[in-house]
């Protein structure tokens, strides 16, 4: 009798969640279809035949018929557009840390299409790539940020002449990505610094960015300094540090995104899906400037192997005097759904947070601050059966339609089949 109760309560959660607008990704058909890849490590490219070198002064385009080489830092300076054509590709430069920075007022249109994506990867061969191989891309916008006098720079060992970003066009477009694959990106300059797969500083929000994958990046898959962001089907893999990482301001809709972790690919500091701050320093805020304010809908963060080794931890991390609001989404495999900074819940800092329709699956707590655990009365003004706040407890198998990337994998929520599924574990 107690295995048929819990089943039936298993149920019941389920069937509620399907009578709720859909948690997780969403799409009539599977959006990860033909243009990602999940096993880069092994994929063969074709030899550079061009190389890519110094600075992009004037309109260029890649073609497709061409492998590209990026040699050392290249910045596309002096309002030059860069165009890739669908099915490009282009390898970073291992020895020389190749590296794509589209400076402020310059733009990238990066426009592939599901069946022929662009990807950025390594020059390495397929058997001796690993994170960290290449630098990354970066795209500086004249979008605001909230550090005093509204300008930042970028200490990435960038030429000071093209490293700044920031300004006051929230509306800026610096190009466009789509159906684009970045790989082993985030090289690690020293101990404090680290490329991401794509940093987005004073990026306004006529850029257009839509289905990106970033793959074993060594550092961030996604970074954003600032600026106002519209993100739409975005996948991050096997990151080693965080997947979505937003700073100094960063007004951003993110929707229909996920991050897969695996806990031997994380970083013993602490990584995390979502780390959600609104400055580097305190005394570099600018009191009269945005804090960071993040609207997440639809996003599935997953930790898809059993965390044996204790690396991933957190999901969501919240620094003080950060907004964060995520709904109809799913976080499963986490032992915390979502770490607070002991300043977050000082003040009125909880109100910054909103958690509508989200389940939680194989967690082992809720909220947590950093120094201890978090009190009943603060986990239930935060996460509560008025938010429509459920957990499971069911496998990975259980939960979507298929979660093996061996395979063809497609994190949507299994609907009704969930229940024959679980019907079956006796």
């Amino acid at each position: 009798m107690k295995k048929t109760a819990i089943i039936v309560i298993i149920l019941i959660n389920v069937f509620s969640l399907n009578a709720q607008e859909t948690n997780g990704i969403i799409g009539s058909e599977n959006w990860f279809s033909n243009w990602t890849n999940f096993k880069p490590k092994t994929t063969e490219y074709s030899e550079s035949t061009h190389i890519i070198n110094g600075v992009i002064d004037e309109n260029m385009t890649l073609s497709r018929k061409n492998t590209y080489l990026l040699l050392n830092v290249v910045y596309v300076t002096n309002n030059a557009i860069l165009t890739i054509e669908p099915g490009t590709i282009i390898r970073g430069d291992f020895a020389t840390c190749g590296t794509l920075v589209i400076t402020k007022g310059a733009k990238i249109i990066a426009k592939g299409t599901q069946t022929d994506p662009i990807v950025f990867t390594s020059n390495k061969e397929a058997s001796e790539r690993k994170p960290g191989d290449w630098g990354g891309i970066i795209i500086l916008g004249d979008a605001p940020i909230n550090k005093y006098g509204g300008i930042g720079t970028l200490d990435f060992n960038l030429n000071p002449k093209y490293n700044f970003y920031g300004g006051l066009n929230s509306e800026s477009s610096s190009g466009e990505l789509k159906y684009v694959r970045i790989e082993f990106s985030g090289r690690k300059l020293n101990a404090l610094k680290e490329l991401n797969g794509l940093s987005l500083a004073g990026v306004g929000n006529k850029t257009k960015m839509e289905s990106i994958q970033v793959s074993f990046s060594n550092d961030d898959s996604f970074e954003s300094y600032g600026g106002d962001i519209l993100f739409n089907n975005l996948i991050s893999f096997r990151a080693t540090d965080d997947d979505f990482d937003f700073t100094q301001g960063t007004q951003c809709n993110i929707s229909n995104s996920i991050a897969i972790r695996y806990p031997f690919s994380s970083d013993v500091t602490r990584s995390r899906c979502f780390e959600v701050d609104s400055y580097d320093k305190a005394e570099n805020y600018d009191l009269s400037r945005k804090l960071t304010k993040i609207v997440a809908n639809n996003i599935t963060l997953v930790n898809n192997e059993d965390n044996n080794q204790g690396l991933v931890k957190e999901a969501i991390y919240i620094k003080n005097d950060s907004f964060f609001e995520l709904k109809n989404s799913i976080v499963s495999g986490f032992n915390q759904f979502l770490l607070l900074e002991d300043k977050a819940i000082l003040n009125s800092n909880l109100d910054k947070l909103k958690f509508y329709n989200i389940v939680i699956n194989n967690s082992k707590s809720k909220v947590q601050l950093e120094t201890e655990i978090i009190s009943n009365l603060i986990e239930e003004k935060i996460v509560n059966d008025n938010n429509n706040i459920q957990t499971l407890n069911v496998s990975r198998e259980d939960l979507f339609v298929e979660s093996d990337v061996k395979k063809i994998p497609d994190f949507r929520l299994k609907s009704n089949n969930i229940t024959s599924s679980i019907l079956v574990v006796k």
